[in-house]
């Protein structure tokens, strides 16, 4: 059975002092967790985290990662400059990417190769809008997200992790029944069985405000694999909580 997966993502939150205070309280509280774990900092703290991080069995994740190798991209960082500051995930293709920079499938897909290509495991998130579940769109929404990752990497398929995130459940406290996250999953699982001979190896996440409340109800469901945590990441007690529900 396939450990489930704890990432945080921070977002655009933090500070050298709130870094080191909530990556200590963590690790203190942690203790031998039955999880993989991971927190996704802002680019400028991947030096400090990588410090306080050394030696622990909590991972480094960055938010993002550049489409292209090198070149002429202000602003950018690439998946080889990831790699030498440790990071072994980059999440892509978030909902706040796509909604305030426009990235389409094709650029998730893009960045999604190219973190596989640095050997750093891309947590490719996809979700619906409020307006593309009440249209019953949300199968179709999801299964065009993910083909295209798919149609992009090929075999290297196996190599990703995926997070379902409800558009309309992030930051609104809002958030799917175990039972609409599961049906969700399903589809994806489905989907990716029908891409590749690994498709049970591939870790299916739940992004869609999961906190320490309703974490073990959505764990607990069959195609639910860990979460992507956004708010509760940032409070080690909700943190905690949620790490030990995902065993």
């Amino acid at each position: 059975m396939k450990k489930k997966l704890i990432a945080g993502n921070w977002k655009m939150n933090g500070s050298l002092a709130a870094n080191d205070k909530l990556l200590k309280d963590i690790l203190v509280g942690v203790g031998q967790a039955a999880c993989q774990m991971a927190v996704g900092v802002p680019a400028v703290y991947l030096s400090q985290c990588q410090a306080l991080l050394a030696g622990t069995a909590i991972d480094l994740a960055a938010q993002d990662i550049s489409a292209h190798e090198v070149g002429a991209y202000t602003g950018e960082i690439s998946g080889a400059m990831l790699k030498e500051f440790g990071v072994r995930y980059v999440i892509v293709g978030h909902s706040e990417r796509r909604q305030y920079h426009g990235e389409t499938d094709e650029v998730v897909a893009l960045k999604a190769q190219r973190a596989l290509g640095c050997g750093i495991t891309p947590i490719v998130c996809v979700g619906e809008t409020l307006a593309e579940r009440e249209a019953g769109k949300t199968d179709e929404v999801v299964k065009r997200q993910l083909a295209a990752v798919i149609h992009t990497n090929g075999h290297c398929i196996s190599e990703v992790v995926v997070a379902y995130e409800p558009v309309w459940a992030i930051g609104t406290g809002k958030t799917a029944t175990p039972e609409m996250a599961q049906q969700v999953h399903a589809v994806l699982r489905a989907q990716l069985k029908a891409a590749s001979d690994h498709a049970d190896r591939i870790k299916l996440l739940y992004g869609g405000s999961m906190n320490a409340a309703n974490a073990a109800s959505l764990l607990a469901q069959p195609d639910i694999d860990g979460g992507l945590i956004g708010g509760a990441a940032l409070k080690a007690q909700d943190f905690l909580t949620i790490i030990a529900a995902a065993h």
